[in-house]
């Protein structure tokens, strides 16, 4: 079967799966709290779980690294890994966790990252990668995803791309979700990789062109909707990193403008505290420290009366060990406080 037919045999629940919108996994960041809070703010943007080393849940902490909330949903798991039999028992677990997609990460160039053997640096090793995904496609009815880079190295023009993607389309993978830079193995730091090595937009833009009945999804350096909006006329969907974690609350319109929910209200920023700070109290009881969950809350007020202070009650409040969810209240009438004044002022100069 050729790669445009292998293509078009994705599965149902791939096909189902709306991919318009989603948040990029993230090392430390993206964790359950997170998905969690970005969830109440959107209903239909895919997320993604930090990358899980299939190792690690090879050697038994399925648990540590799979459990969630089954209000995420839509949600992704990306693995790391780069040994079949390994993958294929976490692809796997994910079924059985109930996740909707498993993800291979060929994009991360850390040091730790490649010493396993994995991450970027499996791009040079594309029949590997295709090994992979096979296996992890025998081992689930899930759709199985790639999210990779456009090059590694010197590595890095888009005839080599091509192939890649070619070979591991070959193997059964559907859609790509493509960083549009390339990585350097060595001398730069993972956040040097996110930012030094150019963008090349054009690369995704002739993969989506010279391989239609891929699902092409598109990351890196996007930073608004109406960007998002732009990228869909000419891929099939958007990854949003950083910018979705620094200011959560971007995700507001994504269900009406990206996914055509004409329904979808946003929510105000105090019905997604709310939200959240009903979750926090249940985590705490189960002994959970609030400074885990409350720094994801920091960005939700960027650009607003207040924000300074919110931020400042919150890290401040939530680094004491008895801290619980006063601390969240306390951030909140700070913001109320000082954005009163402003909308009074703002009615008398009506």
């Amino acid at each position: 079967m050729g790669v445009c037919q292998q293509a078009v045999a994705r599965t149902t629940s791939e096909t189902m799966l709306d991919r318009r919108l989603s948040v990029a996994p993230m090392m430390d960041w993206t964790d359950p709290a997170c998905r969690y809070l970005l969830r109440l703010i959107s209903r239909h943007t895919l997320l993604y779980t930090e990358m899980v080393p299939a190792q690690a849940v090879w050697h038994g902490r399925v648990e540590r690294f799979l459990a969630h909330h089954a209000s995420e949903h839509p949600l992704a798991v990306q693995f790391g890994g780069a040994d079949a039999e390994q993958l294929a028992f976490c692809a796997r677990e994910a079924e059985a966790w109930g996740y909707d997609e498993v993800n291979l990460n060929v994009g991360c160039p850390s040091d730790r990252v490649q010493s396993g053997r994995f991450g970027a640096c499996l791009m040079a090793e594309p029949g590997l990668v295709a090994e992979l995904v096979a296996a992890m496609r025998e081992a689930t009815t899930l759709p199985v995803t790639v999210k990779t880079r456009i090059g590694i190295d010197h590595q890095d023009d888009y005839a080599s791309f091509l192939r890649f993607v070619d070979t591991v389309a070959e193997a059964g993978c559907g859609t790509f979700i493509i960083h549009a830079r390339k990585a350097w193995l060595k001398g730069l730091s993972p956040r040097q990789n996110r930012e030094i090595p150019p963008l090349r937009y054009e690369f995704v833009e002739a993969l989506k062109r010279d391989r239609p009945g891929l699902e092409v999804i598109i990351n890196g350096g996007i930073t608004t909707l109406a960007e998002a909006e732009a990228w869909l006329e000419h891929v099939d969907g958007v990854m949003i990193g950083r910018e979705a974690y620094h200011n959560p609350y971007l995700l507001a319109e994504a269900d009406r403008r990206l996914f055509g929910d004409s329904d979808a209200r946003p929510p105000s920023r105090e019905a997604v505290v709310a939200g959240y700070r009903e979750y926090v109290a249940g985590e705490l009881a189960r002994g959970a420290r609030l400074s885990r969950m409350s720094r994801h809350l920091v960005g939700l007020f960027q650009g607003l009366p207040g924000a300074r202070a919110w931020r400042r009650t919150l890290s401040e409040g939530a680094a004491r060990a008895d801290a619980g969810t006063e601390v969240i209240d306390r951030a909140l009438a700070e913001v109320t406080d000082r954005a009163a004044p402003e909308a009074a002022g703002m009615r008398a100069s009506a």
